[in-house]
């Protein structure tokens, strides 16, 4: 039997982000579908590397891919919910960064343990040969400023 670990508590992320749940992101059981938590998750984090990293998704030379993923799911969460995704980098690599995000009911302060809690992995990779490449150091600084 495996060991069921204990949620994630919102003191222990230094970022955190809210988005809204939709209509469409709740599933026929009446909570939010296992991928809305990935598209939830997948938002925060591109936002954080879009706007701090300097990550252009459109034309850049350099681009992060996923290649990694898991997720813990403690407690439902329904529209209209909004979320608030609370995220940290966990280790930063040559050309890789994990982060660890957890979910929670927003407003902040509605709940301290996470609804769902996962980890997710980019590769920095070059955008025509997709072959790994090294965090560049403007890009490196603000992944390190994000590590908690």
């Amino acid at each position: 039997m495996a060991l069921r670990l204990p949620p994630t508590r919102r003191s222990d992320f230094p970022l955190s982000e809210t988005i809204a749940s939709r209509w469409a992101d709740n599933d026929i059981y009446g909570h939010l579908n296992n991928a809305a938590y990935y598209g939830f998750i997948d938002t925060a984090v591109n936002r954080y590397m879009i706007a701090r990293a300097g990550i252009d998704i459109h034309a850049g030379p350099l681009i992060a891919l996923v290649v990694e993923t898991g997720c813990r799911y403690h407690r439902e969460l329904h529209f209209p919910q909004n979320i608030e995704v609370a995220m940290k980098v966990a280790r930063l690599g040559t050309s890789s960064v994990t982060w660890y995000v957890a979910l929670f009911e927003a407003p902040a302060g509605t709940t301290t343990e996470a609804a769902a809690d996962a980890h997710f992995t980019h590769v920095l990779v070059d955008r025509i040969t997709r072959r790994p490449t090294p965090w560049p150091d403007p890009m490196r600084d603000a992944l390190a400023g994000a590590m908690g």
